[in-house]
């Protein structure tokens, strides 16, 4: 299936849902402490997305039964929200997906509850670096599949691992659309789809320590790192426009 070229009208709809993503997740980053939970924020999350006139994307997606991902003891990706408080010292993930008029947006960021080991901050810092140095890297013409080479070679520099089998991807009129973008080169980095201008597409690192073979949790949906150890996660909506990467999800 070919990648979506968008017109900048479109790209203006799409932004809408990417604001209110950014805001919920900078919602999120300030109401995590010691004490709540993550039923109580996914509420908030919800509640708040409602007010801006969104709607929660992710909320039965695929089966996903609430609106937010958040992803904590291990988890990597796709964590349903539970009602055991925050401690001081967790690694916590929130992943939000925002539908407005047909248009989505989607981003993700990991935090730490309160004092984090200096480990755990490491590989946050990290998979922002590998954002980042990918996102100043994108130009129209280049292979995507150089993109996840830039962002590999960032997270093994480090010394830790992405996790497999997941990736980042195109987004618009679904909240999953061509291309796929993995955090590890598969094949040749100088094959496959080109960027274009008018592509829209999230790209999203995600870090384990040792293993990044993904082990499914019971529940269908948790997503651990096989060495059992925090993994981190961190995700931005990109717009290529003028010959540049535009960050749609950032306040």
């Amino acid at each position: 299936m070919a990648i979506p070229i968008r017109k900048w009208s479109e790209i203006e709809k799409i932004k809408i849902p990417a604001r209110i993503v950014a805001e919920t997740l900078k919602l999120l980053e300030e109401e995590a402490k010691v004490g709540r939970t993550p039923k109580e924020l996914t509420q908030l999350a919800e509640e708040f997305i409602i007010s801006k006139g969104g709607r929660p994307a992710f909320k039965g997606l695929y089966g996903f039964p609430d609106g937010v991902c958040i992803s904590r003891n291990g988890v990597v990706i796709h964590g349903i929200p539970d009602e055991k408080p925050f401690e001081e010292g967790e690694v916590v993930g929130f992943d939000v997906g925002v539908e407005v008029d047909g248009w989505y947006g989607d981003a993700a960021t990991t935090i730490g509850i309160g004092k984090i080991s200096p480990l755990h901050q490491k590989m946050i810092d990290v998979a922002k670096e590998a954002l980042y140095t990918a996102v100043e890297k994108i130009k129209p013409g280049m292979r995507y599949k150089q993109i996840s080479q830039i962002i590999e070679e960032v997270i093994r520099r480090h010394g830790f691992t992405p996790l497999k089998g997941y990736s980042g991807h195109g987004i618009g009129r679904r909240p999953h659309e061509e291309p796929q973008i993995l955090n590890y080169v598969e094949g040749k980095p100088n094959q496959g789809e080109k960027v274009k201008n008018g592509h829209i597409f999230c790209l999203e690192p995600m870090i384990c320590q040792k293993n990044g073979n993904p082990v499914l949790g019971k529940n269908g949906w948790d997503v651990y790192c096989s060495d059992g150890k925090v993994g981190v996660h961190f995700e931005h909506q990109i717009a290529i426009w003028n010959n540049k990467p535009i960050i749609l999800t950032e306040v």
